[in-house]
Formats: structure tokens, sequence, C-alpha cells
């Protein structure tokens, strides 16, 4: 184990030392630590995004400090250590790449990976496919992997025109729905827009991604065009500003 590696378990347990150490860190649990982990993930992403090599270096330091958090408390409560972690992922990454580190020859596709995937989670009880499917995912990513699943079992629409009906049949089912079941309704509708989505094969998560920060840079010309007073204008010279703007991105 590297100097460093060893510096940061010292530090965390010195950290979580019901006697000596700081009070934040020994109230803390998996539950409250979680949306944390969860937090420093979407900086790691956010950093490579901005290729920004330097603030890379520290959001991945936060997230191995998440782990070693995790490792830690779990040590504590006679669970496992960080040690056990690393040789846990270590075993699993030798056992998916058996081209690599076994005796099969050839590449690694798409299929292969996803049946040791699926041999490893039948070893370790899974009864369905839709197990292991993490609930904390983004609700968009989530929707988009449990239909994958499904369509590995052969559930799934054998073109666009299946899915691109159902869209419209939710739409319909949300505009009649009453007070009590427009929620429900309105999840419906964005399940089956993922699932026309995913026909094309695009992934919703990134076009919901791509669209979002579209929206923003238009709307961010939009005021500019406005020269601070966008919010006060009414929706129709509103209107006349969105469209100036896609001309103006469309000429140039």
């Amino acid at each position: 184990m590297s100097d460093q590696l060893t510096r940061l378990l010292s530090i965390m347990a010195r950290l979580r030392d019901p006697d000596c150490g700081c009070e934040w860190d020994v109230a803390q649990t998996f539950e409250t630590i979680a949306p944390y982990t969860i937090e420093e993930a979407y900086e790691v992403a956010d950093a490579i995004e901005r290729d920004d090599m330097a603030d890379l270096r520290g959001e991945l330091g936060d997230l191995l400090l998440q782990v070693v958090f995790h490792a830690r408390m779990a040590e504590e409560a006679g669970h496992f250590a960080f040690e056990d972690v690393a040789r846990a992922i270590s075993d699993k990454m030798e056992a998916r790449h058996p081209h690599i580190f076994g005796d099969e020859t050839g590449v690694m596709d798409g299929k292969r990976w996803e049946d040791i995937k699926a041999a490893e989670r039948k070893q370790s009880g899974s009864t369905s496919t839709m197990d292991g499917v993490a609930r904390a995912l983004p609700a968009l990513l989530r929707a988009e992997k449990l239909q994958k699943r499904a369509a590995r079992d052969g559930f799934d629409w054998p073109d666009h025109d299946g899915p691109a009906a159902k869209l419209a049949e939710e739409m319909q089912e949300l505009r009649e729905a009453n007070d009590a079941d427009r929620a429900e309704e309105a999840g419906d509708l964005l399940f089956a827009a993922v699932n026309l989505v995913r026909s094309y094969g695009i992934g919703a998560e990134d076009a919901l991604k791509a669209a979002n920060a579209k929206f923003e840079r238009r709307y961010r010309a939009m005021e500019a065009l406005a020269d601070g007073d966008f919010a006060s204008r009414d929706l129709d010279a509103q209107e006349a500003l969105w469209q100036d703007v896609k001309r103006a991105e469309r000429e140039g």
C-alpha cells in the first residue's frame, strides 16, 4: 500500500476516533454520508466535462475520501475494511476480463460483458433480471437500464412505431388524468419517452443533458439581447427573442 494511501486511512481513523476525533465525522453514518458520495461523483464528472485536470485531481481525491469514509465505518462495525474493498474490486476486474487475466481469447464485446455480469448476479443469489439496477441512480438513467434489462429477455418493441404509439397513449392519459392519478401518469409518460429515445440507440440521460445545455445557452443569450429586462417582457416578446437566438445559431 502506498505511503499516501496509508496516510489517508490513518487520517480517517483519527477523525473517527470517538475520544479525540472530529465531532462531525464521528457522528456520521452510511446514510448521512451517501449523499456526499453521490455529489462527489458528479463533481468528478463535471471536472472531466470541463477538461480541468487540476480540478479533476482534487475531485478524485474527494471521491476517494468517500470510499475511505465508508470503509472506515464498515471496519468499525466489524463488516469489512478498506483492504477488503480493494481486494473485492480486484477480484471482480480479473473475473470480468477473462481474455486478459484468464484463458479466453478474442475481444470482449458487449454481450460477453453482460453475460459475465449476469452470471455474477446469479451467483450472488439474484432471482430477477431487474436485480442489481441501483435504486439511487438518476431516474432517467435507471429507466433506461431497466428497459435494457427487459430487452435482453426479449420484452421490447421490434421497431420505433411501438414506443412512439405508447408515448402518444401516455400523453393522452396524462391529459385525462384526475388530480390523484396525474403524477403517476406523468411518470408513465417520461418512462415511455425514454423507451422511444432508446429505440433509436440514443442514451436518454446524454440526450437530456445536451438539451439542458442548449436551453441554458439560448436562455442566457435571450437575457443578453433583452439587456436586463427579459422578465418584464410579455410572452410574445420573449418568444421573438427566442426565435432571434435560434436564427443566430443557425446562421452562425
